[in-house]
């Protein structure tokens, strides 16, 4: 009759023993590099965020950041990847918009993007607009809309890829201010961009940071910020939420990331990590000079990454299907 007591008081003394283990691996964390999986090639948006916020985090964890650029397949190979990865804090995903569309735009995925990855921070959002071509007739929102709406008309719209953000802002635009348009998929926000800026296309869905001076400059026209604020950089721009524009109050964000089951203490100390890098004047000016705001330090929790990574995958997964949209 005394087995099963033995038995149970083994199991306790086991777990104890676990949850001791646990806790001297947090309070040691980290004890050897950390990979920080970059999901797209080097060189765009994403990349340049990781390597500003690498040499910050190395110094707050005392380890190297290795930064890791796995592209493909809109940012899910790299996600892929980060999501398999042994839940030890050695490994974590930057990422943004494309995590949140991966799931509704491809039929299979390797993992489970809200199982297997949890939040470890909220980073910042980018502010966009809708620009067009230099020789565009209108010179406001309103005068595009009235221009696009010609009987006849079908303006012709750059995107980066199907799927992509700005393709996903484009529809949303175009549905909002009830114009016939007509896609053009390119092979990234570049090539899209060269040709908005030649003529070959009509309209794009572009960061300010990328097109901030090319507006200045008198290469395109903006004519709407995609959100409800202006923006500080462009000021004279109104945003499509003071047009009256509610549906277009788009957020491309970026995020922090970690395999699903990384230990809390861990994630803690990734959090603080974080938070000691936007603290820093030389991080928080690169931000600021490329068009990008840091969130609030009330939204920068582990909680609140995965509740917007829940969100968006709801939110960007009616679109997707609503407009019958699928990755090629």
């Amino acid at each position: 009759m005394k087995w099963p007591r033995a038995l149970a008081s083994l199991a306790l003394a086991g777990w104890f023993a676990l949850g001791a283990a646990g806790t001297a691996s947090a309070q040691t964390y980290p004890t050897r590099p950390i990979t920080l999986i970059v999901p797209f090639a080097a060189g765009g948006t994403t990349d340049a965020i990781a390597r500003v916020l690498g040499e910050s985090l190395s110094q707050s964890l005392g380890q190297q950041i290795v930064i890791e650029n796995v592209g493909g397949g809109g940012g899910t190979i790299g996600a892929a990847r980060a999501a398999r990865a042994a839940p030890d804090g050695y490994t974590l995903l930057l990422h943004q918009p494309g995590l949140a569309t991966g799931v509704s735009l491809y039929a299979k995925l390797p993992f489970d993007a809200e199982k297997d990855l949890t939040g470890v921070g909220l980073i910042n959002t980018s502010a966009s607009l809708i620009a067009g071509h230099k020789d565009i007739p209108a010179n406001s929102l309103p005068e595009l809309v009235r221009w696009m709406k010609e009987p006849g008309r079908s303006a012709k719209v750059a995107h980066p890829g199907v799927g992509a953000f700005g393709h996903l802002c484009a529809v949303l635009f175009a549905q909002a201010v009830g114009a016939q348009v007509d896609m053009i998929p390119y092979r990234g926000g570049g090539p899209a961009l060269n040709d908005t800026v030649a003529g070959h296309a009509d309209l794009s869905c572009l960061s300010v940071a990328i097109a901030a001076e090319l507006i200045k400059s008198g290469k395109l026209k903006g004519f709407g910020i995609v959100g409800k604020n202006r923006f500080a950089g462009l000021p004279e721009i109104e945003s499509f939420w003071q047009a009256g524009y509610k549906d277009l109050d788009l957020q491309f964000w970026h995020a922090l990331f970690a395999p699903a089951g990384t230990p809390r203490p861990v994630i803690d100390r990734l959090n603080g990590a974080l938070r000691q890098a936007f603290a820093n004047a030389r991080v928080r000016k690169a931000f600021d000079d490329n068009g990008m705001e840091l969130y609030p330090a009330e939204e920068q929790t582990p909680e609140a990454a995965t509740a917007l990574l829940k969100n968006e995958i709801k939110r960007w997964g009616e679109v997707i299907r609503a407009n019958n949209i699928q990755a090629q």
